[in-house]
């Protein structure tokens, strides 16, 4: 008879063609110092509603933090590629708190807009210091009457002097409360999307207040409502043109999407793990969980949802890599992910009964943080929407 496999994390992570054994070294690597430096302190963290600060520089060290960045910007180099970055996102989501890692990793889209868009000096001044954990960039899009609807934002950025003076307010800031600066889109021009420009706005400023907010996941990620009462921002902490900063949000975007799409399959594994091994050793009616053919069809319909995600989230990844930009795809993969992982956190949760219902269970965080992933980075219904309309419809 053949011999079966272990139901475990990595075992239901399919090959994929395009990794190698830099892919391998890599997770390896990341999984030691999440193992090392994070697990054991997620129960502390999620109860302060923020990560030390003291774990940046160390994430950096490991180089976590600058992967992908130029070595000349403070940046562990870019010879890591998409699948690179594809390892980080499952390997962080492994340890089942999302807050963390969203906490830790918020420059991987506060950043990118800057060393895209931002001018040599201001690169120069801002990244060194963000990938070497000393201080900490967000991404400001959402406010209080706008969220996947960019093109509607209110937050002014009017001409004064020399330079500009921002009036409005962002909220579901991740590492609102803690960063430095904030990425951030604000209206400079006319209505919708041509009116919209991006600015780093220094979180410290004369104006700038930040209110913390409580959430039903992601409990060690801090996170803020923040409010601009005139404040000042220099003419050279603008991000690219004047009335261009659509289109550096949406494709800013596109990377986001795939790699929660990546956070969400590799949740929806975590899951399977748990409840795998938890049906092995619970008996129920004289015999294991494992051995109710119901319970056995919940974990294969599971792992059937997992295998043909990863599968898309690769071939996505691949054409990513590739220098392509499919809109469509990556906003169907972001959908497809996300309902994986509530499918499998729903039926984790179902086969661990109580024992899942407990604080500190891996499922228990990852059932909490569903909703997040699936509203986070573009709600599934505008995801449906923007593929519909990229397709012609």
């Amino acid at each position: 008879m053949a011999k079966y496999r272990d139901i475990t994390f990595d075992s239901l992570r399919a090959p994929a063609p395009w990794m190698d054994d830099t892919h391998a070294m890599w997770r390896n690597s990341v999984r030691s110092f999440v193992e090392k430096e994070l697990v054991p302190n997620i129960d502390e963290w999620e109860e302060a509603g923020r990560i030390s600060r003291d774990v940046f520089p160390k994430a950096a060290e490991a180089g976590l933090i600058g992967m992908g960045y130029p070595e000349e910007y403070g940046g562990a180099g870019t010879e890591y590629d998409r699948f690179h970055g594809t390892v980080t996102s499952e390997e962080l989501a492994r340890m089942g708190a999302g807050g963390v890692s969203s906490a830790l990793m918020i420059h991987g889209i506060g950043l990118p807009p800057v060393m895209v868009g931002g001018s040599e000096d201001m690169k120069r001044e801002i990244a060194p210091q963000v990938l070497s954990g000393k201080k900490q960039i967000s991404l400001g899009i959402t406010e209080p009457g706008a969220g996947s609807d960019v093109a509607q934002l209110k937050t002014s950025a009017k001409r004064s002097g020399n330079g500009w003076v921002v009036n409005g307010a962002k909220t579901y800031i991740t590492g609102g409360m803690t960063s430095k600066w904030l990425t951030t889109a604000v209206r400079t021009g006319g209505p919708g999307m041509g009116g919209v420009s991006l600015m780093l706005i220094d979180l410290e400023s004369e104006g700038v207040s930040r209110t913390g907010l409580d959430k039903m996941g992601w409990w060690a990620s801090d996170t803020a409502t923040i409010h601009f009462d005139d404040v000042f921002v220099p003419p050279e902490n603008l991000i690219g043109e004047v009335d261009k900063g659509f289109l550096g949000v949406m494709a800013n975007f596109n990377g986001e999407r795939l790699g929660m799409a990546a956070q969400a399959a590799a949740y929806a594994r975590v899951c399977i793990e748990e409840a795998a091994a938890w049906a092995k050793q619970r008996e129920t009616f004289g015999k294991r969980l494992a051995d109710h053919q119901v319970i056995r069809h919940k974990i294969s319909s599971m792992a059937q949802r997992v295998w043909a995600t990863t599968a898309f989230l690769d071939q996505c990844t691949w054409r990513v890599q590739n220098g392509e930009a499919p809109i469509a795809e990556l906003a169907m993969l972001k959908v497809q992910a996300t309902e994986t992982m509530e499918f499998c956190a729903r039926e984790a949760m179902q086969i661990l009964g109580g024992a899942g219902f407990i604080r500190g269970h891996r499922v228990e965080r990852i059932y909490r943080e569903v909703r997040v992933m699936a509203i986070g980075g573009g709600s599934e219904e505008i995801m449906r929407d923007l593929t519909a309309r990229q397709l012609g419809l």
